[in-house]
């Protein structure tokens, strides 16, 4: 299950790269006004995520438990908050797509980037959307669809970026714009193929029940991810600058350093959605023992994939970063950060991918807490130790921030007090059942 979504995930990256390529003969300005696009598409990801996350674990819930009409109630209500996220992002965005430029652009590069934000912000319901029709379908344990739609998002995006960028013979040459426009085509054509897909997968009338209660629901189990996702972008920010006071070298060798850990982070995120769906689904299915095994299980994987990240992180430093710049600077900045990585990579694996099994079981808020703390130390002990240390200061604080996080995970959840009172029936969870001992249901949703 977990290689499909690395693959889907890594496509995300390789798309950027994309537009960046084509962009890059234009000059620094327009590269500069794709980049903070990136930018602000990834710090608005964590409003999708609260709704997209939310989504995959409330419909696993449903599967598991073999509750068909609940996992309908969740793919409407998820379309619903889709719609309505959408406009929260598109309506501001548009509006603001000047100030939000000159904030962190001037001359040329912030025009550029006004003219991009004029078509991705109304466009944002293209993107809110396919992340949500992808966890609809992870939800169910179908992770090679989504896995496809992102190759031909790519596909699409080969075929388009040099036509409307550069206009080569009757097309016209749109630059920045037209790389806005190649982006918004690529995904309107996907997200088209896409809903076709879940039509053809509708099989049954409109489930019974409010849905506002549903969309509660989603909320509560995804806002943990959104939370996560925010703050690390918040931090990220903040160690990038904390980086800056010790040159551009070390700027530019972070940045080379930072895409080649993308590529390994990417396969703990990947274990983290797979133990996500399925300890969603078995938390439905009410199934205790297998919640105890597939957390071991994570584990152990997680343990495999840091340490052999850590491994080549340090063994294939020098060749790596010879790929991507030959500047000796930069160079010499850029191994120093994947070798200290080795460092931060293992407990980084491991708060990833049994973060995603708590925050499928219902404490998320125990991962947010130490995420926050955990943060918070990597940042002290980053500046802290780079009195002495210097530049490599800063990522011996991240391996101790994970460290932190890790420790705060694993920590005993502390018990509540309960004071006397009259005897109550418990509540049945949400969206549970008694387990059937059949096979999970791959629930028909929309």
């Amino acid at each position: 299950m977990a290689g499909p979504v690395y693959a889907g995930l890594l496509s995300g990256v390789i798309a950027s790269v994309i537009s960046t390529y084509w962009v890059g003969g234009l000059g620094a300005p327009a590269v500069a006004a794709v980049t903070l696009a990136g930018t602000v598409e990834n710090l608005l990801l964590g409003l999708v995520l609260v709704v997209a996350s939310g989504t995959t674990v409330r419909i696993s819930h449903a599967v598991g438990a073999g509750d068909r009409a609940a996992a309908g109630r969740t793919a409407r209500a998820a379309w619903r908050l889709c719609a309505l996220g959408s406009l929260l992002l598109a309506v501001p965005g548009f509006l603001l797509r000047h100030p939000i430029a000159d904030a962190f652009l001037d001359g040329p590069a912030a025009g550029l980037a006004a003219d991009y934000f004029a078509i991705a912000f109304p466009a944002a319901g293209l993107f809110f959307g396919q992340r949500v029709a992808d966890e609809l379908f992870k939800g169910t344990g179908d992770t090679r669809t989504p896995m496809r739609l992102a190759l031909l998002t790519n596909a699409l995006l080969l075929l388009l970026d040099p036509l409307l960028i550069l206009g080569p013979g009757p097309f016209p040459a749109l630059g920045v714009t037209g790389a806005a426009l190649a982006l918004t085509t690529a995904r309107a054509l996907t997200f088209a193929v896409t809903l076709l897909l879940r039509r053809r997968h509708r099989r049954t009338a409109p489930p019974a029940g409010g849905l506002l209660p549903e969309a509660r629901r989603i909320v509560s189990a995804g806002a943990s991810f959104g939370l996560d996702f925010t703050a690390r972008m918040g931090v990220g920010t903040v160690q990038l600058a904390l980086v800056a006071s010790f040159g551009v070298p070390a700027v530019a060798g972070y940045g080379v350093g930072y895409r080649v850990m993308l590529v390994v982070t990417m396969a703990f995120y990947a274990v983290r959605q797979a133990a996500a769906i399925e300890a969603a689904r078995l938390t439905g299915a009410g199934d205790t023992a297998g919640l105890r095994t597939l957390g071991r299980d994570t584990a152990r994987l997680a343990g495999t994939l840091g340490a052999g990240a850590a491994v080549l992180c340090a063994a294939l430093a020098v060749p790596v970063t010879a790929l991507f710049t030959r500047d000796d600077a930069v160079a010499a900045q850029a191994v120093g950060y994947l070798r200290m990585a080795g460092l931060y990579v293992l407990p980084y694996a491991l708060v990833v991918t049994l973060g995603g099994v708590l925050q499928a079981t219902g404490a998320g808020r125990r991962l947010v807490t130490a995420s926050l703390l955990g943060l918070g130390v990597q940042l002290a002990a980053g500046v802290a130790l780079s009195v002495p240390l210097g530049v490599n200061g800063l990522w011996t604080g991240m391996a101790v921030g994970a460290l932190t996080q890790l420790i705060l995970m694993r920590l005993p959840a502390p018990k509540r007090r309960r004071t006397p009172g009259p005897v109550v029936e418990p509540a049945e969870p949400v969206g549970a059942a008694e387990p059937t001992g059949q096979t999970p249901l791959r629930a028909p949703v929309e």
